[in-house]
């Protein structure tokens, strides 16, 4: 196919539910599947759109295979935003159209894996997770959703939410009071305990889930906390598919080019990639059969990618959103964006990333390159600088620290933390404004502004930079880069950084 796919001549959408599956366009692939022979097997909290592209199509696709239908998702989620989820998804019957954008042609699936979702309630969602055929509870609830400490880097108790959670009366108001609450309860009812499968952005985060439930259980009953930590299994897990937000270009675009109206539709790149710890005492669906490696240590595929993909969107995302640039692609057109990525991932990160039997690191990095260059995706430098607060401290700055160590040089590195604390300044080289969308918003440009005088005065963040802020190396290397920075447009940093 020479380019996106054409929309059908029927000028009429149709809502997407179960009852218009059958008269939908031909471009449109609908389930193979009797959805109503489905049966439920997991609770999935966070039903975003990274969810529905990842993990619910490689379920929609086992299920296609006439495999392990009893399996099923049902979503579930604590927050504001997934009532309004839930409402738009019920409404079209738990489906969701996941459009493929690739250069070469679109392609539309609806996917059916999910067959319910829970009211948004903790108690309901106890009571759903209290169900003996409920075998694995998966989460996606971002990056910051673990409520663990950037001072220590493990499980923060005295977060707000946590001391409500850990009163002996009350219904929870985090997930994990909730899963700790139905691991009780089944534990008394003679149940065997289900398996937390994060599917989050975290390294090791299946020993980050397991560290935020058992820090919260130890606070309730340490005797049920003990008995969780002999029972229940937290796999690790390595998760990729760019998947961008859903706004009114993507709902606009299912509507015109495959005639459905969609009120949450999901668009993704073709690419994903799921790697697992073979971790699962209830049992698992096969889902190797569709592609997911079980592997022994997920740590080296998890690092990889949290260093050279995860690592490489914060290199282009402030110095693009500096330069003007709203969309991905056309970030990567520009040599100077797309040279700094190339040479700081290069020189700095891909030395900290261990060798992976039978994996080319060398083509990994091209490949992000060109995922990252896809024109089709419409995948935006915005999307890419939120929450920044929460992605430095796991995507750059562990790098930052291990170079150190070694004695390496971390003069890209240093600059990727210099062109974020300029962004958080709040304005672009042409002078407009910069909306930093991060729940540490105000508190980073008050650093930001104040490092306008005295460069070090962004790193005076503890939670965020830990004792990084403390090497005298780094905050040299810091300084030297924002001062350039705060004296020279942007464009002329990043050549001087590509000549050097």
């Amino acid at each position: 196919m020479s380019g996106p796919t054409p929309p059908p001549t029927d000028e009429t959408a149709l809502p997407l539910c179960n009852a218009t599956l059958a008269s939908l366009p031909a471009n449109v692939i609908t389930p193979g599947y009797d959805r109503k022979a489905l049966t439920a097997g997991i609770v999935h909290v966070g039903v975003g759109n990274f969810h529905r592209a990842h993990q619910a199509s490689y379920f929609h696709r086992l299920f296609e295979m006439g495999q392990d239908q009893d399996w099923a998702i049902v979503g579930a989620g604590m927050m504001h935003f997934d009532k309004a989820m839930r409402e738009k998804l019920a409404a079209q019957d738990w489906l969701t159209t996941v459009v493929e954008l690739d250069p070469e042609g679109y392609r539309a699936s609806i996917v059916g894996s999910m067959i319910d979702f829970i009211e948004v309630d903790p108690g309901a969602l106890i009571k759903a997770m209290r169900k003996p055929q409920i075998r694995i509870v998966s989460l996606t609830v971002t990056e910051g959703g673990y409520f663990l400490s950037a001072e220590t880097g493990g499980f923060d108790p005295t977060h707000p939410a946590i001391i409500r959670d850990a009163r002996p009366s009350g219904q929870p108001e985090t997930v994990f009071g909730a899963i700790i609450a139905a691991l009780s309860a089944r534990r008394a009812d003679g149940i065997a305990p289900f398996t937390v499968m994060s599917c989050d952005n975290l390294p090791e985060n299946g020993h980050v889930a397991r560290e935020t439930v058992l820090g919260l259980a130890h606070l309730i009953d340490a005797e049920l906390a003990a008995w969780i930590a002999e029972n229940v299994a937290f796999p690790n897990s390595m998760v990729d598919c760019i998947t961008p937000a859903t706004g009114a270009r993507e709902i606009d675009l299912v509507r015109t080019q495959f005639k459905i109206v969609d009120a949450a539709p999901v668009v993704c790149e073709p690419f994903r990639q799921w790697v697992m710890e073979d971790n699962f005492p209830q049992g698992r669906p096969s889902l190797e059969k569709v592609g997911v490696e079980f592997v022994a240590d997920v740590a080296p595929y998890e690092l990889m990618k949290l260093r050279i993909l995860n690592g490489g969107h914060a290199a282009i995302a402030y110095s693009s959103a500096l330069l003007g640039h709203h969309f991905v692609h056309d970030a990567m057109a520009d040599p100077l964006i797309s040279g700094f990525l190339h040479k700081l991932t290069v020189e700095e990160i891909l030395p900290t990333v261990p060798v992976i039997e039978g994996v080319s690191l060398t083509d990994y990095v091209a490949v992000v390159a060109r995922r990252f260059s896809n024109s089709a995706l419409g995948d935006t430098i915005p999307r890419l600088c939120l929450d920044g607060s929460n992605r430095q401290p796991k995507f750059i700055l562990p790098t930052i620290g291990e170079r150190l160590s070694a004695g390496q040089s971390i003069k890209g590195l240093a600059l990727e933390v210099a062109l974020w604390a300029h962004y958080c300044a709040g304005v672009r080289d042409d002078g407009e404004a910069i909306d930093i969308d991060d729940p540490n918003a105000a508190r980073l440009r008050d650093h930001a502004r104040a490092a306008q005088k005295d460069p070090a005065a962004f790193l005076a963040m503890p939670d965020i930079f830990g004792t990084l802020a403390e090497s005298p190396n780094f905050v040299e290397v810091f300084v030297a880069a924002l001062r350039r920075l705060q004296t020279n447009p942007t464009r002329t940093v990043l050549a001087d950084y590509l000549a050097s």
